[in-house]
């Protein structure tokens, strides 16, 4: 349910769903971040919640089981295949494929697709931080996708960002000096808010008595080792039933051989097809 003790403000980085490639290229350049309205349907929105909190209970078994409860509560981590909602949403990002292609140079794939569950009490996700280890300026090696399962306020923690630091923040912000400069992604439930993965950002704070919901996608060049080996996880039996498009950034395309016969195949059966970059 939306947090109807305060007013939803869009946030000035938002524009509709169906905004042009140009329009994009040229938000992500210059302020490293947009927010997609209503990206997503409100039946999908639904779907998605009930398999995000069914999949947290897997997930926080194994993180309390293996001595990282503390850090990591309200912190989901490769969804993909613990829930049918998660894999759909792959196929709901054709309208964003030239987008994503633009900003790459190329195909992509996907890389991780964690989730959080965001309450009062803190994740490693409220720290100041990027989702990329290396400053790549103007080489985009990941984006980060984030769609809001419930309405993003600045009450219930929208994630701060910290506009145009993409371009010329290579080392971490100071608390101060990210303050400054930081900005609220709010937006409604199914929003999509895009950003440049050099971007630094964290969760804010929730001083709702309700969950703030999200799911975080990231994505990258097929030449990036993912953070989870998602074909094999899904099982390569899988492949002929998925879509084409779930195929590519799944990474179905773009997987290692182990043996030589593996390796000694025509260009349309190679586990690494051609133009993967």
């Amino acid at each position: 349910m939306p947090d109807m003790s305060e007013p939803l403000a869009a946030s000035r980085h938002c524009m509709p769903a169906g905004a042009s490639v140009d329009r994009f290229a040229e938000a992500m350049a210059v302020n490293g971040w947009l927010v997609l309205d209503r990206f997503i349907d409100d039946g999908l929105v639904a779907r998605m919640r009930v398999d995000l909190d069914r999949a947290y209970v897997g997930c926080r078994r194994l993180q309390v089981a293996n001595g990282i409860a503390l850090d990591t509560e309200g912190t989901l981590h490769h969804l993909v295949g613990q829930g049918e909602s998660f894999l759909e949403f792959i196929d709901r990002l054709g309208p964003l494929v030239p987008h994503f292609e633009a900003h790459f140079g190329g195909p992509f794939i996907l890389n991780s697709f964690g989730g959080n569950i965001l309450r009062a009490s803190a994740s490693y996700a409220s720290a100041i931080h990027r989702d990329v280890r290396t400053f790549s300026r103007e080489l985009p090696l990941l984006l980060n996708t984030l769609l809001m399962l419930d309405d993003f306020t600045v009450r219930n923690g929208a994630t701060m960002m910290m506009t145009g630091s993409h371009r010329d923040q290579p080392g971490r912000p100071s608390d101060e000096a990210f303050a400054a400069r930081a900005e609220a992604a709010t937006g409604r439930a199914g929003s999509l808010l895009v950003f440049d993965s050099n971007l630094w950002h964290a969760a804010g704070v929730n001083t709702t008595a309700r969950p703030r919901r999200s799911v975080t996608p990231m994505f990258s060049r097929p030449l990036v080792k993912p953070q989870f080996d998602h074909p094999r996880a899904i099982g390569y039996e899988r492949m002929d039933g998925l879509s084409e498009l779930q195929r590519q950034v799944l990474g179905y395309y773009s997987r290692i051989p182990v043996t030589l016969e593996e390796w000694y195949q025509p260009p349309q059966r190679r586990m690494y097809r051609p133009g993967q970059g």
